[in-house]
């Protein structure tokens, strides 16, 4: 039974986020309207706030709650370049909890299920796994949630999952942080920023190019195989 208690804790908790309306008062809006109280309270306990800034942030990620872009903009506007740390670590931290639930719930059952399929998705997997998931990371293709989930499934060892996690993120993160400083003055006036500018190709392109070169190295395993397997049939 222990294996079940984790998952059960993070899915209750985003059940009641939803139950209980929290869904309808986490916005831009009310971001908005409670920003100038907010920022006062930022600058005059600037270590509770960066804490309960890290506490709030790792179970949005843990539970999956669809907060963490709206946490990561507020982070950048009211911290400024520190927010960055935290949002990383916190995210990291939170995905791993959720990769772990996953791994302890599901994968046997899956496994069970699926036979030697999975056994084969494992084993490339685990020998790419790092570059597969720093694409995914860089190149969010998937919700991040999803992205927490499939590589517990195919058994990733949990220290390449946080690094990779780690690492693929800071990128994004960093953008997000810096576009979100120059929101200050707009939330501040209790006016909601426009969210366009993070779709502009300025900022997708340049996390797209970073998502390619992080399989670069297994296109060229691929390539490296094909000419083995091709120098193999020549000599026969």
């Amino acid at each position: 039974m222990k294996r079940f208690i984790l998952p059960i804790c993070l899915i209750t908790g985003l059940i009641l986020f939803f139950a209980t309306g929290l869904h309808t008062k986490i916005s831009f809006q009310q971001l908005a309207q409670s920003y100038g109280e907010i920022k006062l309270f930022a600058a005059e306990h600037i270590v509770l706030a960066l804490m309960a800034f890290f506490a709030v942030y790792f179970l949005a990620v843990a539970m999956s709650l669809p907060i963490a872009s709206l946490l990561t903009l507020s982070g950048g506007a009211i911290f400024g370049w520190g927010a960055a740390i935290i949002i990383i670590t916190a995210a990291t931290a939170g995905a791993g909890l959720v990769f772990l639930a996953a791994k302890s719930l599901l994968h046997d059952w899956l496994k069970q299920k699926t036979g030697s399929f999975l056994e084969r998705l494992e084993a490339g997997f685990r020998k790419n796994g790092f570059s597969y998931l720093l694409a995914l990371r860089l190149i969010p293709a998937a919700p991040f949630w999803v992205v927490n989930i499939i590589p517990a499934l195919v058994g990733m060892r949990f220290s390449t999952f946080m690094l990779a996690t780690f690492i693929g993120i800071a990128p994004g993160t960093l953008v997000y942080v810096g576009v979100a400083q120059g929101f200050d003055l707009v939330l501040a006036q209790g006016k909601v920023p426009d969210l366009f500018l993070l779709t502009e190709k300025k900022i997708i392109l340049p996390l797209a190019a970073l998502g390619v070169m992080s399989l670069l190295p297994v296109a060229l395993d691929h390539l490296k195989k094909k000419n083995g397997a091709g120098d193999e049939n020549h000599n026969s």
